[in-house]
């Protein structure tokens, strides 16, 4: 009986998400054969879709499964957003007297809806955008001025094989030149053994000053020892609450990484800022913390600037304004007291192959004296 309310909530999910697009789209707009067809479809994806992700996501880790449960999911949330919409933009018509709305209403958010998905997937598997952002950094010296720190994060290699998209990745990396490569977390979703093709090309990524990576709260969900080690063997230097120091022109800067909080449920692992700083020198620090929400102990620890992921930006529109809720920030760069954080929107997706109104980055901070 205890795990009741949890099936009752799973399954009330997904038939929130429909049942505003069912009336919509079929029960307030058709009649007949397209009326049934309709209804039968849209029963079909409520049950579809909480069985696609339990048995995608759950232990039986089937990817087959893990396809029609997060297309579903991202389908699902687009038609419920302009379906939402629909019935907003019905009732001021009804009250300016213009009646009679619901065939030309429904179409439009089936066209709508349409053209978004269709969007969405393109953004999704696209090779990211460059982004390119001048930091100033109080205290660094002038033989690290200049200095480019590229940040992927939330890379999500999963069910969808994108090796040619990681290997195209790694080579929009390297024409950056970047001076320091960071992956602040959320690699993969999976075990090595099922994920590693995918996230090998990234071993071929060239930075002068090294290459370094955090774990995210989705390593937590699966095999976080497992990624750390195999990253090391790829050649990036895993910040397990550690740092290093970076030396260029006589100057130094300390970067250093600390793990994401889901981890505190694993042995050894969990946040720990104090460990991450110990012994390290008097000198501008960038940390790298999957979730900017960390940005709190950064500021206690007097942190320059700290990197981060996990948002993604909201991946599709409006889900940001439900991130906002969890997190400080949603992407781009910010102040929080004498640190700044910036937070990318993700290189890869999570779940639903689409991104709508939030595209995906490959950022390039570049770090100035001030």
């Amino acid at each position: 009986m205890k795990y009741v309310p949890r099936v009752l909530l799973f399954v009330s999910i997904p038939a929130l998400l429909f049942v505003v697009p069912w009336w919509v789209l079929i029960g307030a707009a058709t009649t007949g054969p397209v009326f049934w067809i309709g209804s039968a479809l849209f029963l079909l994806a409520c049950a579809a879709l909480p069985a696609g992700m339990l048995l995608g996501h759950g232990p039986a880790e089937s990817d087959a499964a893990v396809l029609i449960g997060d297309t579903l999911l991202g389908v699902g949330w687009v038609l419920f957003t302009w379906s939402a919409l629909g019935v907003v933009a019905r009732g001021v018509l009804a009250l300016a007297g213009v009646h009679d709305t619901a065939g030309p209403i429904a179409w439009a958010v089936f066209a709508v809806s349409a053209v978004l998905v269709a969007y969405g997937v393109f953004e999704a598997r696209r090779v990211p955008r460059v982004r390119t952002v001048e930091v100033p950094i109080a205290g660094l010296g002038q033989g690290l001025d200049g200095l480019r720190v590229v940040l992927l994060t939330d890379t999500h290699y999963a069910a969808t094989n994108r090796l040619r998209w990681s290997e195209r990745v790694v080579e929009v990396v390297n024409a950056q030149r970047p001076d320091i490569a960071c992956h602040t977390g959320d690699l993969a979703d999976g075990s090595v053994a099922r994920r590693s093709r995918q996230v090998d090309p990234l071993g071929k990524v060239s930075a002068e000053y090294g290459r370094f990576y955090i774990t995210g709260n989705h390593e937590y969900f699966g095999d976080a020892p497992g990624w750390i080690e195999h990253m090391r063997s790829l050649g990036w230097q895993p910040l397990h609450n550690q740092h290093e120091v970076v030396e260029r022109g006589g100057d130094r800067l300390v970067l250093a990484g600390i793990d994401d909080p889901t981890g505190t449920g694993l042995a050894g692992h969990g946040p720990n800022i104090a460990a991450a700083l110990a012994d390290s020198p008097d000198v501008p620090v960038v940390l790298l913390a999957h979730q900017p929400k960390q940005i709190g102990t950064a500021v206690e620890a007097g942190v320059a600037l700290q990197l981060s992921g996990h948002t993604h930006g909201g991946q599709i529109w409006p889900f940001h304004y439900l991130v906002r809720l969890d997190q400080p920030v949603v992407a781009g760069l910010s102040r929080h007291g004498g640190t700044q954080l910036y937070t990318s929107r993700g290189t890869g997706f999570w779940g639903p192959q689409l991104r709508v109104f939030a595209p995906s980055e490959i950022s390039v901070l570049v770090l100035r004296s001030a």
